[in-house]
């Protein structure tokens, strides 16, 4: 699976806009929970199909982590994954309980 590194609000802008769903990984990259789940999504990320899956590095980002928990109106947690569909957050989970097969299933609802 490929992570499309999210790290503009014009690119936060589209992800809003997408007439098709999108799964925001947000990733803690000193965090040594946030770099197992990273390793698991690569892993399993298959199950995910043709999804856009972006990667806010919150260390490098937090003005966007700040701005996707606004316009989002979800709590910020790291790590997190959030699947976005026509304009809102409709899942969102953090922690251990991050798991391609659950977001997958996410997607599908």
């Amino acid at each position: 699976m490929q992570f499309i590194p999210l790290d503009s609000a014009q690119q936060l802008a589209k992800i809003k806009q997408s007439p098709a769903p999108v799964v925001i990984f947000k990733h803690n990259t000193t965090c040594p929970i946030s770099k197992g789940v990273h390793r698991g999504l690569e892993q399993d990320g298959s199950e995910l199909g043709n999804t856009p899956v972006y990667l806010l590095d919150l260390m490098a980002h937090r003005d966007l982590s700040d701005a996707v928990a606004e316009q989002f109106q979800i709590p910020h947690e790291s790590p997190q994954i959030l699947v976005i569909k026509n304009g809102g957050c409709t899942y969102s989970e953090s922690m251990l309980h991050i798991s391609a097969a659950a977001t997958a299933e996410a997607l599908q609802d």
